[in-house]
């Protein structure tokens, strides 16, 4: 795979940090020592609420865990994906079909094809970049 063509804007990372409420995340992980446990569980904690979506849980972080994101029975403003970049797709697809407002690929993902598709689809998108390291940069003390 090539290295990716498309760059956030920081004012993207800013207006999804700032108007998020919502995140469901693909393939959060029942491993603690994984960033798709840990990035979540802190997000959690900085008062984001966390939607579980992952076929092989049934619930993690104290919430209901659901198969695929149309199977989500609440309005989601953010998908944030822990997937092989090769896997995006479908996600991303789905994100758009459940209306979701943004999508965040984590740090080490990029699927220029489907930031493209979500682009023109109205949707936000990070691509490459650690959710909680960019709400850090702005909002620890």
């Amino acid at each position: 795979m090539t290295e990716p063509t498309y760059t956030t804007n920081p004012a993207t990372i800013e207006a999804i940090l700032k108007d998020t409420r919502t995140i469901a995340v693909v393939g959060l992980s029942s491993r603690l020592e994984q960033a798709g446990h840990y990035v979540p569980a802190y997000l959690q904690q900085a008062g984001y609420r966390i939607i579980p979506v992952n076929p092989s849980l049934d619930q993690a972080l104290g919430e209901k865990a659901y198969p695929d994101l149309q199977a989500v029975p609440e309005a989601v403003d953010l998908v944030l994906i822990f997937q092989r970049s090769e896997n995006v797709m479908p996600f991303v697809e789905q994100a758009i079909a459940i209306g979701a407002r943004a999508v965040w690929m984590q740090l080490g993902i990029y699927n220029q094809e489907a930031a493209e598709i979500a682009q023109q689809a109205g949707l936000m998108v990070v691509m490459d970049t650690c959710m909680m390291v960019e709400h850090q940069k702005r909002y620890r003390r």
